[in-house]
């Protein structure tokens, strides 16, 4: 368990500074109005969002770790409290400013986190039916077809949704690490979890970068915030047999709900900090402290 709960605390940090440059990376990409590769191919021009992007490279490979390891309610309520991670890294790095309902948030996490940790069992079974695998590969097909769809659309419902979907397609990605077949290269490449991995990675990528751009930073984060922490650890107990310690159940559930409460109150910051900061012009906007507040598991 120590080295599960090491690897997912060192992968929260990536993704909380890998927030700060992605979100700076996709404000100074041109806006998109459709899935296409030329957004894909803006965002590779920005060193920012490439340097983000490798952070939550990174941050992923390390929770592979955790998520083989822990119970999915813990990885994922670990995973997600980067933002606290992210608030201050936009402190340190573009001059942001914590108010105090920010750091109640923060002290509210590492409270959550703390009980989590103290409750959480050991995990389930690492195994699920060819049944569940293909539904996690239908998911992230149905959740690219709803991102098209949503691309079209602009303003703060838009954003919720693509957030929303961008929740759902990272929560996929940490239930096909969790299930998927290592037995062999032949048992991989054709379990369908590894394609639900993929596609669920790169799908709420690109759900997040279009969400960004269409509504506020909180807009595009809350829902996908509690999309990416509640599906998956309420799938893990249900049916891959997650559970807490004998006799802690009231420490795993009460550290769960502060830790999601914390990170949902956090996704907030970036609505603040981009009322105080200064107007910049247009081709200016990327210098902004636009720190963003996106759920930080598996991605």
């Amino acid at each position: 368990m120590l080295l599960g709960l090491t690897t997912a605390l060192i992968a929260t940090v990536c993704f909380g500074f890998a927030c700060v440059f992605q979100a700076r990376g996709a404000r100074a990409a041109p806006r998109a109005d459709r899935v296409r590769v030329g957004l894909l191919a803006a965002l590779v021009r920005s060193w920012q969002f490439l340097l983000g992007t490798a952070m939550d490279i990174a941050g992923f490979a390390l929770s592979i770790v955790a998520l083989r390891t822990l119970p999915l309610f813990l990885v994922q309520a670990v995973t997600n409290a980067s933002l606290a991670v992210t608030a201050g890294a936009a402190v340190w790095m573009l001059g942001a400013r914590l108010g105090r309902t920010d750091l109640a948030a923060i002290a509210a996490v590492v409270v959550g986190l703390t009980l989590l940790a103290l409750g959480s069992g050991a995990e389930g079974r690492n195994s699920a039916g060819p049944a569940f695998h293909l539904a996690l590969l239908a998911t992230t097909l149905v959740c690219l077809v709803l991102t098209a769809v949503l691309a079209r659309r602009d303003g703060n419902a838009a954003a919720a949704g693509l957030g929303l979907l961008a929740g759902v397609g990272f929560g996929v990605t940490s239930l096909g690490v969790r299930v998927l077949d290592t037995g062999g290269l032949v048992e991989v490449i054709t379990d369908p979890a590894a394609y639900a991995i993929a596609l669920g990675g790169l799908g709420g990528y690109l759900a997040y970068a279009l969400a960004l751009q269409r509504g506020t930073v909180t807009a595009a984060t809350a829902a996908g915030t509690v999309a990416e922490t509640f599906g998956p650890a309420l799938v893990g107990v249900m049916l891959l047999g997650d559970a807490a310690r004998p006799g802690y159940a009231w420490a795993a559930f009460t550290g769960f709900a502060v830790a999601v409460g914390g990170t949902f109150v956090l996704s907030r910051f970036g609505e603040v900090e981009d009322r105080q900061a200064p107007t910049a012009p247009a081709h200016r906007d990327e210098d902004r402290p636009v720190p963003p507040a996106r759920a930080g598991g598996s991605r």
